[in-house]
């Protein structure tokens, strides 16, 4: 089998225009490692083939004679050969259901899967990532969505010269964007129906610092959590003044028994033992950023019954949610299903529980875009590659034929090996539970 690494073009989505190494990238890596480059022709890649060619890559239509493929989203099932190595993002540590298809299909074909999303130093830090790129969209497409609301609201606010993410050219044009809306804000006030307006983010990690990023271009006064909710003389509040309040892991939960002592430690270990009390924080946000990890064994943040209750009465102050996190069913529980670039924002009834696509219905907007890295497909993929590069060369010359405990991979590497020769390595086997294996 040769040594050229594979560089797939993107399916899942219609709008997924990013790619795990840029030409530049490539260039470097084939003029100063040595490595050779096979990248699967693509009309909608951000970066174009002739690109490519010119880093001294070769173009073809298939990854035939590749025995390393890198990728950004999930791969189709007839895409994978025997015994290759496939390198992205396969959702499968949470035992996704609709990812498991894939993920037998890999063990039947005997491949190596390694995923970007486990790469990760000794104190489980990701190093390789989109996170911040998320946040960034996220938060510009969510101040794109609360003009729309807004403006449905009868009010008209400089929220509506900002435009969904994809649409500018670059990172920088829509951070002058923002700059702008911000400048206008600060200026000459937004309606003082619409004091306070207060944006909430949950977490602080990469996700949250990119969303944090783009609302600090507007004048934000950051207030703690306690402060939050003494905030309640709106009259005497300037209009001029965005508030910010991040929320952590002790802001959002309690424990059962000893509400007064929160452990972090403790927390993630045993989740069992605590509720969810962020609820107490809701009625004081005009946004809420979810921006923090989860999975089913944590408390939900927003649940459809509290939702129901919120709206029960006059209209809430809460009018878009940004559900980076963006889990179906999960700890935002009205996003019912990530969407796509091109239809972004739905609303939510809580009364019904109905959805209608757009900007429009009586509800809580939830703008739920899953792949919102590649709504700056450009800039993202540069600070991926950036990350990625330096970990290409043992991944492609490593033997995968040697027993799992002998591969001579770097300690990040060797823990983002979910399977091995198609079988589930020592810390995954757990997603065997999963499968519906004889």
């Amino acid at each position: 089998m040769s040594n050229y690494i594979g560089i797939r073009h993107e399916d899942k989505y219609v709008m997924e225009r990013r790619a795990p190494l840029t030409p530049s990238h490539v260039e470097r890596l084939i003029k100063h490692q040595k490595l050779d480059f096979i990248v699967q022709s693509s009309t909608k890649r951000i970066f174009k083939d002739d690109e490519y060619l010119k880093a001294g890559a070769l173009v073809a239509d298939n990854l035939k004679d590749c025995n390393v493929i890198l990728g950004v989203k999930e791969m189709p099932l007839d895409f994978f050969e025997q015994g290759k190595t496939y390198v992205f993002f396969s959702h499968v540590i949470k035992g996704q259901k609709y990812n498991m298809p894939m993920l037998k299909r890999m063990m039947e074909m005997g491949c190596n899967l390694i995923d970007y999303e486990r790469i990760v130093d000794e104190q489980n830090k990701r190093l390789i990532f989109f996170g911040k790129y998320a946040g960034l969209a996220g938060m510009i497409n969510s101040f794109w969505s609360l003009g729309l609301r807004l403006k449905y609201y009868g009010y008209d606010t400089p929220f509506l010269k900002i435009k969904q993410a994809h649409l500018y050219d670059s990172l920088k044009e829509a951070k002058d964007s923002v700059s702008c809306v911000g400048q206008m804000i600060a200026e000459e006030g937004l309606h003082p129906d619409l004091r306070p307006l207060v944006i909430g983010f949950t977490g602080y990690g990469n996700v949250s610092l990119g969303a944090q990023e783009i609302c600090g271009l507007l004048p934000v006064k950051e207030i703690s959590t306690e402060k939050l909710l003494n905030l309640t003389d709106r009259e005497k509040l300037p209009n001029n003044i965005i508030y910010k309040v991040v929320f952590k892991e002790k802001h959002i939960s309690q424990h059962l028994e000893t509400p007064d002592d929160f452990f972090l430690h403790d927390y993630y270990i045993n989740p069992k033992n605590y509720k969810s009390v962020f609820e107490q924080y809701v009625p004081h946000l005009s946004v809420l950023m979810n921006c923090m990890f989860w999975d089913a064994k944590y408390p939900k943040l927003l649940t459809k019954g509290y939702l129901e209750s919120l709206f029960a009465g006059d209209r809430p102050k809460l009018t878009v949610i940004g559900d980076i996190t963006c889990d179906p069913d999960g700890s935002i529980e009205c996003t019912h299903h990530g969407t796509e670039i091109e239809d972004p924002i739905f609303v939510y009834n809580p009364k019904t529980k109905t959805y209608t696509m757009g900007h429009e219905g009586e509800g809580i907007l939830d703008m739920a875009v899953d792949i919102l890295p590649s709504e700056l497909p450009r800039d993202s993929s540069h600070g991926f590659a950036d990350a990625l590069m330096n970990f290409i060369k043992p991944i492609a010359f490593a033997d995968y034929d040697l027993p799992f405990e002998d591969i001579d991979l770097p300690k990040s590497l060797k823990k983002a090996l979910i399977l091995h020769k198609g079988k589930l390595t020592p810390e995954y086997e757990y997603i065997g539970n999963f499968l519906n294996l004889d």
